[in-house]
C-alpha cells in the first residue's frame, strides 16, 4: 500500500504545477471521493454532464468566476484516473488524500500545497460534483465575499422540494428569539450547518441547543427539518483565517469525519466573522450521488441548451440531442455574424465540442460528428453517418456536399465542394496516407476509399481504391472517365480449398 501511495503520488507531482502566489484568488476543488452509491466503477468526478467529467466542469467554471488559473484538486479514490483526465495546466496542482477523512480532512490536505510560504489571498473551496455550476454564479460569490468584511463565507440556495427530501446540510440562522424567548439582536446571523445525517440521529423530543456570541438558541428537530436554506458546499476564506483554524477540527459527528462545515462554528467562537451569500440558480449547485440525480442534472443541461437554440436554428427532438458547448458558443456567435443560419439537427444527433459549423448544414437522426471537423455551407449529413478524426487530425468537408445515409469517414482528410458520397461507403485518411477528395466528385455502392487523392468530376462506384492516385480522365467523347469494380488483386488464395 505504501509503495502505491508513492506512486501515486510520484505521478501527481509529475502533473502538477506552481501555483502563482501573485494571483489573489487559490480554488481548491474537492474530488477525492469516488461515490459509493453512484454504483459504477467510474471515479464520480469522471461521470459527465453533457459531455464533461463533472470535475472539468467545476473546475472551468472556477477558473473563470475567480479570474484565476490558481487550482489545487484533491484527488482520492482512483486518482490516478481522476488526474489524467484533467491534465497539467498552467498554476494546476494535484494534491493526494489517501485516506477518506471528510471534507475539514480534504483542505487540511490541499492547504499542505502552500508550503510554508505565505498567501495574503483567499481560497474558494468547491465540491467537484456540482457539474452544473456556472462562472456567473462564482463570479458573484467571489464579489460578495470581496465586498464584505468576512472571514469565511457560505453560498446557500433554496431546496424547492418536501423537507423529507433534502440531504443537504442545512444553514442554522439564528432566530428572532432566544431561547428565554427574549428578541435576538442578531437574528439572521449564520451559527453553523447541521448535516443532515446528524439532524436525524437527533431523539425527536430533544432540543438541539447553540451558543452563539453569549446567547442560547434552541431547536427542535423538527424545526431543524424544516429548513429549506442549504449548503450548496462552495465556500470562501481569507487565507489566513483557514490556515489558522483549520487544525480545530473535530471528528464528533455521526460520520466520524472532519467536516469544512464545523469551520463555521470555530470562526463564531473565536470571533472571526461569517457570512453568507445566496443564489437563486439552485440547478447551478446541484450535486448528484446517485444516478438519477446525475440523470436529471443532465436533463437540466440539455434544456439549457435547447433554451439556447431553439430560436436559433431547428432542433428536431427537444429530448434527444447533443451539441457541445463549444458548439453552441459558435452557433451563437454565428447568428449575431452571418444572420440567418439554417441549421437543422435531426433526432439523436451528436455534434461533439470541436466540430465547426457553418450556415445551412443539415443532419440527419443518428448522425455523429466527433473530432476536428470542418463543414462548408450548405453540407447535409444524412442519416446514421459517422464522421471522426483523431485528435491530431482535421477532416474538411466542402460547401454544398452530401453525405449519404449509415457512410463512416474518419481521420485526415478533404472532400471538395458540391460532392455526393452516396450510401454503402467508407472513406479513411491516416497521417501517412491522407485521403483528397476533389469537387464535384460522385462515390457510390459499396466503394472504400483509403489514403487516395482524386481528382475533380470523377465518378467512382463499387470500388476499392487503396493508396492510389485518381486522373480527371477526359476520353474522346467529351465525357470523364468513370471508375467502376476497380478492386484490388485478391491475396491468400493459397490458404483456401474448395470442398
Amino acid at each position: 500500500m505504501e509503495n502505491n501511495i508513492q506512486e501515486i503520488s510520484a505521478h501527481l507531482k509529475r502533473l502538477s504545477r506552481p501555483l502563482n502566489r501573485n494571483e489573489k484568488n487559490i480554488a481548491i476543488i474537492l474530488s477525492a471521493g469516488h461515490g459509493k452509491r453512484i454504483k459504477s466503477e467510474t471515479s464520480k468526478m469522471l461521470h459527465k454532464v453533457w459531455g464533461v467529467p463533472t470535475v472539468l466542469r467545476v473546475a472551468r467554471a472556477a477558473q473563470n468566476g475567480l479570474e484565476t488559473d490558481n487550482q489545487i484538486l484533491v484527488v482520492g479514490i482512483k486518482a490516478v484516473d481522476v488526474a489524467n483526465v484533467c491534465g497539467t495546466r498552467p498554476n494546476r496542482c494535484f494534491a493526494y488524500q489517501a485516506e477518506q477523512n471528510g471534507t475539514g480532512h480534504a483542505v487540511k490536505i490541499a492547504l499542505q500545497e502552500l508550503g510554508s510560504k505565505t498567501h495574503d489571498g483567499n481560497i474558494y473551496v468547491f465540491p467537484g460534483d456540482v457539474g452544473l455550476l456556472s462562472e456567473e454564479v462564482v463570479s458573484n460569490f467571489r464579489k460578495a465575499f470581496e465586498n464584505s468584511v468576512c472571514d469565511m463565507m457560505v453560498l446557500t440556495s433554496i431546496f424547492r422540494g418536501l423537507p423529507s427530501e433534502n440531504y443537504y446540510g442545512r444553514i442554522i440562522r439564528v432566530p428572532e428569539k432566544d431561547a428565554k424567548g427574549e428578541k435576538s439582536p442578531e437574528a439572521g446571523m449564520v451559527i453553523e450547518i447541521k448535516e443532515h445525517k446528524d439532524i436525524l440521529a437527533l431523539q425527536d423530543e430533544e432540543k438541539y441547543t447553540l451558543t452563539y456570541h453569549g446567547r442560547e438558541y434552541a431547536f427542535s428537530k423538527h424545526e431543524l427539518i424544516k429548513i429549506n436554506e442549504f449548503n450548496t458546499g462552495l465556500f470562501a476564506f481569507k487565507t489566513n483565517a483557514l490556515l489558522e483554524k483549520i487544525d480545530h477540527l473535530k471528528e464528533d459527528n455521526v460520520q466520524g469525519e472532519l467536516y469544512i462545515t464545523d469551520l463555521i462554528n470555530i470562526f463564531n467562537q473565536d470571533g472571526l466573522s461569517v457570512g453568507a451569500a445566496a443564489t437563486e440558480d439552485e440547478n447551478s449547485v446541484l450535486g448528484f450521488n446517485v444516478k438519477s440525480v446525475l440523470k436529471q442534472m443532465e436533463n437540466i443541461a440539455r434544456d439549457s441548451v435547447y433554451d439556447k437554440l431553439k430560436d436559433i436554428i431547428t432542433i428536431a427532438d427537444r429530448e434527444d440531442f447533443f451539441v457541445a458547448d463549444e458548439v453552441v458558443d459558435q452557433i451563437l456567435e454565428l447568428d449575431k455574424t452571418s444572420g440567418p443560419l439554417d441549421i437543422e439537427i435531426g433526432k439523436g444527433v451528436y455534434v461533439g465540442p470541436n466540430v465547426k459549423l457553418n450556415k445551412g448544414v443539415v443532419f440527419h437522426s443518428g448522425a455523429t460528428l466527433e473530432g476536428n471537423i470542418v463543414l462548408g455551407e450548405y453540407v447535409v449529413i444524412d442519416q446514421a453517418v459517422n464522421l471522426s478524426t483523431y485528435d491530431h487530425q482535421v477532416m474538411r468537408i466542402g460547401s454544398n456536399t452530401e453525405i449519404f445515409k449509415g457512410d463512416i469517414i474518419k481521420g485526415n482528410l478533404i472532400i471538395g465542394n458540391n460532392c455526393r458520397i452516396e450510401s454503402g461507403v467508407n472513406i479513411t485518411g491516416s497521417d501517412e496516407h491522407p485521403t483528397r477528395i476533389g469537387n464535384n466528385v460522385l462515390v457510390k455502392g459499396t466503394s472504400r476509399i483509403f489514403g487516395c487523392t482524386i481528382e475533380d468530376d470523377i465518378f467512382i462506384e463499387h470500388s476499392v481504391l487503396k493508396f492510389c492516385y485518381v486522373e480527371r480522365t477526359v476520353r474522346k467523347d467529351g465525357t470523364i472517365q468513370p471508375i467502376q469494380w476497380v478492386l484490388p488483386q485478391p491475396q491468400g488464395l493459397d490458404s483456401i480449398r474448395y470442398k
